[in-house]
C-alpha cells in the first residue's frame, strides 16, 4: 500500500488549549482506515487541517506529497464529507452538485451518475431544505464522489442513515478501497468501524493512542475471556478465584473468566473432579478495547467531535 495522507508532528492550538498534539500518522491507499476517538479528541480538527481549512500551529500534513491547499480543482484529488447539514437548503441537489462540478472542471454528466449511485436520482430536483438527515448524508457522499477522487475523507458518515443505508455505505467504502483509493473515515463509535475498517487510527486529547489493524487493536487493548459452564458453578468459581482469576456470572449459569487460559481452567476442573459442560475462549471485544484505551482521554470540546 502506498502512503497517501501523511501527518508529521501535526499540532493545533487554540490559545492555551491544544486540540491536536504532535500527531504523526500515515494513511495508505487500498484500505479503509477508521479514525476513532472520544468526542472532543481532535478528529474533526485533524480532518480540517488535512483539507487546509484550518492552519496547523506546527507540523505538516500532505496528501500525495503536497499540501491539499496547493491543489487547484480540489474535488478531483480529494472528496470529503465533514458536515452534511452545512449546505444551502434553498438549492436543489442537482443545482448544488452542478455548481461544484463547474468550479472544479468536472464533467456535468457526473452529477447524474453520483445521484444515481447514492440513491437520490428521483429526488435530485427537490430543495435540499426538505431532505431528511439521511438524505443529506447521501448528498454529502455524492459531492465527495463527484470528482472521482483517489482520496476520500468522511466525518461521522453514518449519522441519520437507516440500517439499509449503513450497510450500503460500508459496502461502498470497501469497494472504493479495493479500487485502490484511500478511504479515511472518522467516528467516535467503535461499532461503526468494526465491520468496515481494516486499520484503525485512534486518538485521545489530540494524541495518538493506536495505529494498527483491527485484530492488533483488539489484542492490544483487551484480554480474551473464557466462558465456562459447570453443574458445580459455585465451587468452580471459588477455585478459579483462588487461582487469581477474575470471575463474573454469565447467562444460563455460566462464568466469564479473565486471567486464566482455557487449558488451565480445564486442568483445574479435572484435578478437582468438577465436570465441565462448556469451555470456550471468547474473542477480545473491539468495543471493550476502545473503551479501555481511551478511558483516560475523554474530553468534550465545543465545536469538535
Amino acid at each position: 500500500m502506498v502512503p497517501v495522507i501523511e501527518l508529521t508532528e501535526l499540532t493545533k492550538r487554540y490559545g492555551d488549549k491544544t486540540a491536536v498534539d504532535h500527531l504523526t500518522v500515515t494513511v495508505r491507499s487500498g484500505t479503509v482506515t477508521g479514525f476513532l476517538g472520544p468526542n472532543g479528541s481532535g478528529k474533526s480538527t485533524t480532518l480540517r487541517m488535512i483539507l487546509g481549512l484550518n492552519a496547523p500551529s506546527s507540523g505538516a500534513v500532505t496528501v500525495d506529497g503536497r499540501p491539499f491547499a496547493a491543489r487547484p480543482r480540489g474535488l478531483r484529488h480529494v472528496g470529503a464529507l465533514l458536515d452534511a447539514q452545512d449546505i444551502h437548503g434553498g438549492r436543489s441537489a442537482i443545482a448544488h452538485l452542478k455548481s461544484l462540478a463547474v468550479s472544479n472542471r468536472i464533467p456535468l454528466r457526473r452529477v447524474g451518475e453520483v445521484l444515481e449511485e447514492v440513491g437520490l436520482a428521483e429526488t435530485g430536483h427537490k430543495r435540499i431544505g426538505g431532505y431528511s438527515l439521511g438524505m443529506k448524508q447521501r448528498l454529502g457522499i455524492a459531492a465527495a464522489l463527484l470528482g472521482d477522487p483517489p482520496v476520500l475523507l468522511f466525518d461521522e458518515p453514518l449519522n441519520g442513515l437507516d440500517p439499509e443505508g449503513v450497510r450500503w455505505v460500508r459496502e461502498m467504502f470497501q469497494r472504493l478501497a479495493k479500487e485502490g483509493r484511500t478511504v479515511f473515515v472518522s467516528s467516535h463509535l467503535m461499532t461503526e468501524m468494526e465491520h468496515t475498517a481494516e486499520r484503525l487510527v485512534v486518538i485521545g486529547r489530540g494524541r495518538l493512542i493506536a495505529d494498527e489493524t483491527l485484530v492488533e487493536f483488539a489484542r492490544r487493548g483487551s484480554q480474551a475471556t473464557v466462558l465456562v459452564r459447570a453443574p458445580e458453578a459455585a465451587a468452580l468459581g471459588a477455585l478459579l478465584t483462588a487461582e487469581g482469576a477474575a470471575v463474573e456470572p454469565a447467562g444460563d449459569g455460566g462464568l466469564n473468566v479473565l486471567g486464566l487460559p482455557a487449558a488451565r481452567i480445564g486442568e483445574l476442573a479435572w484435578r478437582n473432579n468438577i465436570m465441565l459442560a462448556e469451555l470456550a475462549t471468547q474473542n477480545a471485544s473491539l468495543e471493550k478495547a476502545f473503551m479501555e484505551l481511551t478511558a483516560d482521554a475523554v474530553e468534550y470540546v465545543a465545536g469538535d467531535n
